[in-house]
């Protein structure tokens, strides 16, 4: 049976603010976590949902279609963008994306509550991050994917840049969150139209030329990984992989190319996979020394047997690695979060 090295934590975790986040996961997992994010609390509660409100205050971007009688959560509109013609792709101003601000806050209170001993001296604040095709791909219509693309990917990169300059190196993490990328390569689609649609045909070396550019974001002395996904829509995928080969061709491409190391790669696992098939893929990884695997196989809905099943699987390929949720938590009710943490424990307590 695999060793269970860590317990990782994707991003967003259902508390009502930073300082509680980073005090229910010290308390319950403690020295098992070596990164510790800051529960996306506020308006980043539904991922990059809240970066549509500032699509709206982009000058040169307009909604389109007709205005639908629902909202996601009764707050956000679902239609798409496109360029209006009145400002040119290129140079597109977007307003404070958040990111930046929303680190550099919670950060004051991560290093306030390490320096009282709340969380562990060697844990970082870990701050996860929407790749740029995500926002893109998900909300500007295909026709205008890619001249809008370069605009954003810049200003978000410029909070990268804030983030890094406001906080000491030594104690940062940065997570890129990769998911629409898996609906562009396996041909997923969302309101009639393939995610892929605008994107060129190398779809995988697409993926990896701009992973590479998302890492190059990154200074070299600040930790850096990717979570990849299948989407986590209401606690569903956009499209179920058939397995983990998708994941595996992008781990192997990222790492190929990339000029730095990657710190840790995270996978999804869906609840249903316990069969050695869907990891079979993965016995042809060779990751790099101090880049680390992390498994998202802990489901709330099966507890310690299901994901005792799928260690026990993924163990046919893997001998070691750190497991957490498929995806962040924190769109479920706040009740779930203690639980979830114990069983992150209960496992690498039992696998250790």
């Amino acid at each position: 049976m695999a060793v269970i090295t860590n317990a990782h934590l994707v991003g967003s975790i259902n508390q009502p603010d930073a300082e509680s986040v980073f005090r229910i996961v010290a308390e319950r997992l403690g020295d098992r976590v070596k990164r510790i994010p800051d529960g996306e609390v506020g308006e980043r509660f539904y991922w990059i949902q809240f970066q549509t409100f500032r699509l709206d205050e982009t000058a040169g971007l307009v909604r389109v279609g007709e205005e639908l009688p629902f909202k996601i959560r009764d707050l956000f509109d679902v239609r798409p963008f496109a360029l209006d013609g009145s400002v040119a792709a290129e140079d597109l101003q977007f307003p404070n994306l958040g990111y930046a601000d929303a680190a550099i806050a919670s950060y004051a209170t991560f290093i306030a509550l390490r320096d009282q001993g709340v969380i562990p001296a060697d844990v970082r604040f870990q701050v996860s991050i929407p790749t740029p095709v995500g926002v893109i791909g998900a909300f500007i219509v295909p026709d205008d994917r890619t001249a809008v693309e370069p605009a954003y990917e810049r200003a978000l990169f410029s909070e990268i840049a804030r983030i890094a300059d406001a906080i000491p190196h030594e104690d940062l993490a940065i997570q890129w969150d990769a998911a629409v990328e898996f609906g562009i390569l396996d041909n997923a689609g969302y309101g009639g139209t393939p995610f892929s649609a605008g994107w060129g045909d190398d779809l995988l070396g697409g993926v990896t030329e701009r992973a590479i550019r998302q890492l190059a974001a990154v200074p070299d002395d600040i930790e850096v990984g990717f979570h990849l996904c299948y989407g986590d829509v209401e606690e569903a995928h956009f499209i179920e992989p058939k397995d983990a080969g998708t994941l595996a061709s992008v781990v192997v491409s990222i790492v190929a190319a990339s000029p730095r190391t990657v710190n840790w790669i995270h996978l999804p696992v869906p609840i249903e996979r316990d069969d050695p098939a869907y990891f079979a893929p993965l016995a042809g990884l060779d990751l790099p020394e101090g880049t680390e695997l992390e498994l998202g196989l802990i489901h709330h809905e099966d507890g310690i047997e299901g994901a005792e099943r799928r260690i026990a699987a993924a163990s046919t390929v893997l001998d070691r690695f750190g497991v957490g949720t498929e995806c962040g938590f924190g769109r479920g009710p706040a009740e779930r979060t203690a639980p979830l943490l114990d069983l992150h424990a209960a496992l690498i307590d039992a696998h250790s």
